[in-house]
């Protein structure tokens, strides 16, 4: 037992010292998550752990200049939401269409840094030019797995999940997720890069590799069970 926590403390002085000399943070399990800071191997569980901290979670998108109106909580048993938000237009930022909606704080988290450190590099590296619109179906809808009658709900009955369906290139050009997974050009590629960079962020991360269902969308979610490193990634 001794041998083991001699063991323990040593890998976590081995981390921190890795941490500090390359000057990341945000590579250490115990460090604040600050949305400035490129992603690091834990920041995937820390945006899962905003789930239970949503006044945290919005201080760090106000601290990053995310503009957003936080919504009154809302729904009533297995479909109840608390802290659900509405991201609001800004210059040079993303946006998603339609604009009305309103997922829970941690995944508009993961939907920044995802926007800043994996779909517009995927699109000037695939394109040469950036995304300006992301188009999605859905986050909120009370409703249990795959729309089944009985079992688990949904992610999406408590606001934490969307499915993302598409985007929308600067010139105008539409890159679907039903239409390009597929393919082995840009479109394809650049789709399997965004989906494979999510898969650091987001406690599940769902697409047409998974089943038939997902054949025209990623479903994003921020599962509580992220924060202790279970993650789907399909």
């Amino acid at each position: 037992m001794r041998w083991a926590i001699w063991m323990a403390v040593a890998m976590a002085l081995a981390l921190t010292a890795y941490a500090l000399l390359k000057g990341r943070p945000q590579d250490l399990p115990w460090t604040a998550l600050d949305l400035a800071q490129p992603v690091g191997q834990f920041t995937g569980r820390k945006l899962a752990g905003l789930t239970a901290h949503p006044r945290t979670c919005q201080e760090l998108l106000a601290k990053a200049g995310v503009p957003f109106v936080a919504m009154k909580p809302g729904g009533e048993g297995q479909c109840a939401y608390a802290d659900a938000i509405r991201p609001q237009a800004a210059k040079g930022a993303i946006a998603l269409d339609p604009v009305d909606v309103a997922p829970s704080c941690p995944v508009v988290a993961a939907l920044k840094l995802w926007e800043w450190h994996v779909v517009q590099p995927a699109a000037q590296r695939r394109f040469g030019q950036p995304v300006v619109r992301i188009t999605h179906f859905s986050s909120y809808s009370c409703r249990r797995m795959y729309g089944r009658s009985s079992g688990d709900f949904s992610e999406h009955a408590t606001a934490d999940a969307i499915d993302i369906s598409g985007f929308v290139l600067a010139d105008g050009r539409r890159i679907t997720v039903v239409r390009d997974w597929a393919g082995d050009d840009p479109g394809g590629l650049f789709l399997h890069d965004v989906r494979d960079g999510a898969c650091r962020l987001f406690s599940t991360v769902l697409s047409p590799d998974y089943n038939a269902a997902h054949r025209d969308h990623l479903h994003l979610d921020q599962a509580e069970r992220g924060e202790m490193g279970w993650r789907a990634c399909r």
